[in-house]
């Protein structure tokens, strides 16, 4: 699969998933030893089984999400692509803003992304 329709499935996949806290939808985009790391001080998550574990946990909480992915900007075999979300967390409204890059196999499954985000108190 060519990068470009790789990453259109993962930003398409990760915005329906989001919004309705499909876990193993999103997973599904990503190879079984895939590496994902969520802010630069936090240690990687290592094997899908770990990110589907992380991703369930952000989900914890979380209610009436909305959700925007951007169309990615590629090349070669990664991608660059913004988000942003706004929800209730714990009952309080939250505006997560962020970018995920994220590189593919020929396949079209992630093996290592990298997100970078960010939250405000409120919807903007």
């Amino acid at each position: 699969m060519d990068t470009r329709t790789a990453a259109q499935r993962f930003a398409d996949t990760w915005q329906h998933g989001w919004t309705h806290h499909d876990t193993a939808a999103i997973t599904a985009l990503y190879h079984d030893d895939a590496v994902h790391t969520s802010m630069p001080f936090r240690p990687p998550h290592e094997s899908k089984q770990a990110i589907a574990d992380y991703i369930q946990w952000s989900f914890t909480g979380e209610s009436q999400p909305r959700v925007t992915f951007t169309a990615p900007i590629v090349d070669g075999d990664q991608a660059a692509i913004e988000f942003r979300v706004h929800a209730l967390a714990n009952g309080r409204p939250v505006t997560l803003a962020g970018c995920v890059f994220a590189h593919f196999d020929a396949d079209g499954l992630a093996v290592r992304t990298r997100d970078y985000w960010h939250t405000i108190d409120g919807h903007r």
